[in-house]
């Protein structure tokens, strides 16, 4: 894979102007993006750059992390605190994200998106309100582990650190996480399967294929 550097000022200008010219499937007025990475790898950090990118053109975006969308604590933690099955297969709420954040984009839903479910500090729902996405919108989804799930999204860029990298860059305290992403990148191969690949071993200089 060939990559060119690139600021993160420059890139996010990039994804938005490619943002703008996506014909969402379906006939939604929704454009739908996802923003794959390992937490170290920050994701939700390129997300909000692409955000304000789109503000100045004129165009209104929702970003919206999984992490908002854990599963409840007696679900996800049945098998202890750092079971790696659980964090790979069932950590967040998949069909909550389908029915509270991807369907109401789909063509005829209403725009009604709800921007976090669950707070994992209280274990309790967030009681968040609904935001209405108007037709051209943008959603911003952005998260671990996203590229497995078959969501219906109109672009998807994964956030790619080395091993080397995502070790160093993860806290001690959640490398028990490491083995999920080593078979993520097995069993899904995010780099071969995103439409955009930004790699951030170097935090201060990324590089990218588009």
């Amino acid at each position: 894979m060939r990559l060119e550097a690139i600021t993160w000022e420059r890139l996010a200008d990039r994804l938005a102007d490619r943002i703008l010219a996506l014909e969402p499937a379906g006939g939604s007025p929704w454009p739908r993006v996802g923003l794959d990475g390992a937490p170290a790898a920050g994701p939700g950090d390129l997300a909000t750059r692409i955000a304000e990118a789109l503000r100045v053109r004129g165009r209104p975006s929702l970003v919206v992390g999984t992490e908002g969308f854990l599963r409840p604590a007696s679900l996800r933690l049945e098998h202890g605190r750092r079971d790696e099955e659980s964090y790979y297969s069932g950590w967040f709420d998949t069909g909550a994200l389908w029915r509270e954040v991807l369907g109401p984009l789909d063509a005829g839903g209403d725009g009604r998106v709800l921007p976090d479910l669950w707070d994992p500090v209280t274990d309790r729902a967030t009681r968040s309100s609904y935001v209405r996405l108007p037709p051209g919108g943008v959603l911003l989804l952005h998260g671990p582990l996203l590229l497995q799930h078959w969501f219906p999204l109109d672009l998807t860029v994964h956030v790619l650190l080395s091993s080397g990298a995502l070790s160093r860059r993860t806290p001690d305290t959640d490398h028990w996480t490491l083995p999920a992403f080593a078979r993520y990148e097995t069993e899904t191969d995010p780099a071969a399967t995103a439409d955009v690949v930004v790699r951030a071993d170097d935090p201060r200089h990324p590089a990218w294929n588009g």
